[in-house]
């Protein structure tokens, strides 16, 4: 429990960090290139990350929770034959997968996207499979050791460099055009990964117990029952990912073409989609970092539980896991609901967006807790369960963005309403496979009191924002943040949802704030 602990809060604080600095890295692309740009940026970005899941397939879970199973065996022999079989798999992968990409570029950008601009953005985004390939693999090693520092800080060191060299690209870019910039943009994500892995090797070669090249196509040769392993992992929940990777790849294209039967121009569609997912969607997005850091350490920590045969263990971890989920996740659509018009001001100079955020933040309780619940599928090896629950939601949330959105009523409305019902689906269909999973109770007095002290903040923020007046809006910002904190902290004692020894039990902090 201890490693699992002090894991999260290693992933936790990298995870905050590079949340921060993604956001800086947004703010700075959105006041260069605008929402045409960002536009560009964004109906690019899932092409990319579509063709990563596919050169992963889904090797960095099965890495985690096989080497977590055979640290906790203490055979390193078996650990060793994990590693090279993964290594030899997506590399293999990356040699096909990489030049299509960049072979079918013309035609994506041509018939799917309907913007022939998004071909330059695209061509620039292709050389950062392999790097992504590689540092997955050595991530999931290491958080299969439950050692999360390597993979905690070479996500700090991407998003350092992605941001020192982002505003230089793209303002050197902008005079050629838009596309140019956003192409610029790209380029900064593939150096900021390069470096990233670029520790990552320097990292496993200083840590390792053990020769990688020694013996390595002995490996691969005699590494057809490792091969198997990981595989009865890595495909169900590659093809999870693979459903919202192609959902996520289909998205731009089907809204494009619902806002064009609703009457708008493809640069309109562009900009509107833009808004939606560059501006509001990363603000909603930014608590998950919590949840991301939770997920991972779950992964190691429930597989040796589960190896061990620790059945209390594993549902304990897993309370814990989702009642920290509540109540991080419950603060964080507060602040983001009664503070979105502030929030976008000061990030982006514009109010563009707040209505998504104010409609979306409610139900988006429901996306973090879809993280926590996946691991522990994952972990319990029911990732085929997870899979199909993906898919599920995906198809009824394109099945919406095509009802929805070529509606003129509706419009860009329809799609954030069809992301809702889509990862609302997706968590309950989770929650229930859990529940027909392992023994866990549903505390619902707990949970009860938790949306009581979400509801009683969630007001006085209101309150404040309406009768209160700042002389800036940095100012009204921090002020009212604070007070929603503290307040919420309040009642969470209050109501004895957090006491002095969960405090206690936070790494390295805890004593002191208990």
């Amino acid at each position: 429990m201890s490693k699992f602990l002090k894991g999260t809060m290693i992933l936790l604080i990298a995870g905050f960090i590079t949340r921060v600095l993604g956001f800086i890295n947004r703010i700075v692309i959105a006041r260069f290139i605008g929402d045409d740009g960002v536009g560009l940026y964004m109906m690019v970005y899932p092409t990319m990350i579509l063709v990563v899941t596919i050169t992963q397939l889904g090797l960095p879970v099965a890495i985690s929770k096989n080497v977590a199973e055979a640290e906790a065996e203490g055979n390193l022999h078996k650990v060793k034959s994990i590693l090279i079989v993964s290594l030899s798999t997506t590399l293999g992968l990356t040699l096909l997968f990489t030049p299509a990409l960049f072979l079918l570029a013309p035609y994506l950008s041509q018939t799917l996207f309907t913007d022939e601009r998004t071909l330059l953005p695209l061509l620039a985004i292709t050389p950062i499979i392999p790097i992504i390939a590689v540092s997955s693999v050595l991530r999931g090693y290491f958080q299969g050791r439950q050692n999360m520092k390597p993979a905690a800080t070479s996500q700090v060191i991407e998003q350092v460099i992605r941001i020192a060299l982002i505003a230089t690209l793209t303002k050197a870019f902008l005079p050629l055009g838009v596309e140019y910039a956003a192409a610029g943009a790209m380029l900064a994500s593939v150096l900021g990964e390069l470096a990233s892995l670029v520790y990552l090797l320097a990292s496993f070669k200083w840590k390792k117990t053990f020769r990688l090249r020694k013996k390595f196509f002995q490996y691969v040769h005699n590494g057809k029952n490792t091969f198997q392993e990981l595989m009865t992992i890595a495909l169900p929940t590659t093809g999870s990912r693979m459903v919202g990777s192609i959902a996520w790849f289909i998205e731009p294209i089907v809204v494009a073409h619902s806002l064009s039967i609703a009457g708008l121009s493809a640069i309109n569609a562009t900009k509107q989609y833009g808004v939606l997912t560059g501006f509001a969607l990363p603000l909603l997005m930014l608590p998950s970092f919590f949840t991301q850091s939770l997920s991972t350490s779950l992964v190691p920590a429930i597989s040796e539980a589960k190896a061990n045969n620790q059945l209390k263990l594993i549902e304990h971890l897993l309370q814990q896991a989702l009642k920290f989920t509540f109540m991080t996740g419950g603060l964080a659509i507060i602040v983001l609901y009664v503070l979105a018009e502030p929030l976008m001001t000061s990030m982006y100079g514009s109010t563009r967006g707040t209505s998504f955020i104010q409609l979306m933040a409610p139900f988006f309780i429901l996306n973090y807790y879809q993280g926590p619940l996946q691991a522990a599928l994952q972990a319990l090896n029911f990732a085929r369960a997870a899979m199909i629950n993906s898919f599920i939601g995906a198809g009824v949330k394109t099945a919406l963005i095509l009802l929805l959105a070529s509606r003129p009523e509706f419009g860009i409305y329809g799609v954030a309403i069809a992301l809702i019902v889509g990862f609302v689906l997706v968590t309950m269909l989770h929650f229930a496979t859990i529940l027909k999973t392992i023994s866990f109770s549903i505390i619902v007095k707990d949970y009860l009191k938790m949306l009581l002290s979400i509801s009683l903040t969630a007001y006085l923020g209101t309150l404040l924002v309406k009768t209160i007046s700042f002389p800036s809006i940095l100012l009204q910002l921090i002020s009212i943040t604070s007070i929603i904190c503290i307040f919420y902290v309040l009642l969470l004692f209050l109501f004895g949802l957090m006491t002095k020894k969960d405090l206690a039990k936070i790494p390295w902090i805890g004593r002191f704030f208990s």
